[in-house]
């Protein structure tokens, strides 16, 4: 390789938070960018200030619970506007120490790419990019990422970065560099065909726990909650044989046997998608495990659609409900009927899954929810014979809700992402007490 090649640093920044946890989550974007800087020749670094892997870390087992775990913890002040939160504030991730000694041990990049995932974790961002600025301070640093896309003008005022990208990097990643680099090249993909992508570079982790997989891109939904659609206006799919060719990949090559689909609409038209893949999966005797995150539509769940997941080796399946008020629920979503939710959990039972492996997701911090109205979701759902699931709903901008959330918040949303943070239920009312969102867990959890 060339040695007038640039060397492009990426880094996965901490994380600030009251909790985190590592639920199959990686930095799929920017991994996947790392991949087409490869594959055009440029030499590429790469670090993850989440790693929980690291050298100097504790040695743990990374197969345990299927590549999950937590993340190193160092307990930090908590964010102006929010000290009377009844909770620790930490950040998660790798010693700041461990970041500058790797930062140091490498050659100085010619560009830093940062990305940035939940919106109220900015101050992480802001932090990581402190110290690669004073690590690299000639080297200029880019932002991309959802919360970058999200909060554009907060970025470009209090992330700390030279410039802020938004929407989905692949089509901008070769004209960015040659802009900060002055190297120059043509691309060797098509942006608008996902079967040309390489594969995103997980080889570039210490270790491979588990493996995300985006088998599409976009959504054609449109919930009142859900940033998707913003945040990738164009639907795209892959070929159902390209990805059952990345599982074998991971599968063979890495001994990978833990993966989770991160799609937004996995079973969306199955038999044309879902379908042959699974059948493929099948016929090539992947003996992995499958897990979807992310949730899957309720109503694409069929008896055929059911075994075949089953025979393909999913172990944790993850339903989209949101809420058992089915008469109000057009205002959130369109997605499920009460009789599709029974039929689907009946179909899903029937198939062999067992009760700890069908979880549905509940929406809980709504603006407007009652506390009775999340109970009696709990109750459906734990009648139906299914582990119901507490997600604490996110205020996101852009979002047909967020108008209300911001109207319905103790805070002040617009005026600072961290009053976001869905750990401290945002958009209830002053009224708000952590022993009835205790009580709702203990529910769910009974």
């Amino acid at each position: 390789m060339k040695r007038d090649t640039p060397h492009i640093l990426l880094v996965n920044p901490w994380i600030h938070d009251f909790a985190a946890y590592d639920f199959w989550a990686k930095p799929m974007g920017l991994l996947m960018l790392a991949s087409i800087l490869d594959l055009h020749g440029f030499r590429v670094s790469y670090i993850d200030c989440l790693d929980r892997f690291h050298p100097r870390a504790n040695p743990t087992d990374p197969y345990a619970r299927g590549g999950r775990g937590p993340y190193l913890k160092t307990p930090l002040a908590k964010p102006k506007g929010l000290e009377d939160v009844d909770r620790n504030y930490s950040r998660y991730g790798i010693r700041w120490e461990w970041f500058k000694e790797d930062l140091l041990s490498m050659p100085i990049p010619d560009l830093i790419l940062i990305t940035s995932l939940m919106t109220y974790w900015y101050p992480g961002f802001q932090e990581s990019i402190g110290v690669l600025r004073e690590t690299f301070p000639e080297t200029p640093i880019v932002l991309g990422g959802i919360y970058a896309s999200l909060c554009r003008e907060h970025a470009d005022v209090h992330s700390g970065a030279d410039a802020v990208v938004t929407g989905p990097g692949e089509e901008k990643i070769l004209q960015i560099v040659a802009d900060y680099t002055g190297y120059a090249t043509g691309p060797k993909f098509d942006p608008h065909d996902l079967d040309s992508y390489p594969y995103p570079a997980f080889e570039l982790q210490r270790k491979i726990a588990y493996v995300p997989l985006l088998t599409s891109r976009g959504c054609p939904f449109s919930c009142a909650y859900c940033a998707s659609s913003f945040l990738n206006s164009k639907r795209m799919r892959r070929n159902p044989g390209s990805v059952v060719e990345e599982i074998r990949y991971w599968y063979e090559k890495y001994d990978v046997k833990d993966f989770a689909f991160y799609d937004d609409a996995l079973l969306l038209d199955a038999e044309n998608h879902a379908v042959p893949m699974l059948e493929g999966i099948i016929r090539g005797n992947i003996t992995a495990s499958f897990h979807t995150p992310n949730a899957v539509h309720i109503r694409s769940i069929s008896k055929p659609i059911a075994r075949l997941m089953r025979r393909a080796g999913f172990k944790t399946l993850r339903l989209g409900l949101e809420t058992t008020a089915f008469d109000q629920r057009t205002e959130l979503d369109r997605k499920v009927t009460e009789q599709e939710f029974i039929r689907a959990v009946g179909d899903l039972k029937d198939a062999g899954f067992e009760k700890k492996q069908i979880g549905a997701y509940l929406l809980v911090g709504l603006p407007g929810q009652s506390g009775r109205g999340i109970e009696n979701s709990i109750h459906t759902v734990r009648k139906s014979g299914i582990t119901p699931i507490l997600a604490h709903y996110t205020p996101i901008p852009h979002t047909p809700l967020w108008r209300e959330a911001a109207a319905s918040s103790r805070y002040d949303l617009e005026s600072d992402p961290v009053f976001t943070n869905n750990a401290i239920f945002p958009c209830q009312s002053r009224c708000f007490s952590w022993q009835s969102v205790s009580r709702l867990k203990n529910l769910a959890a009974t």
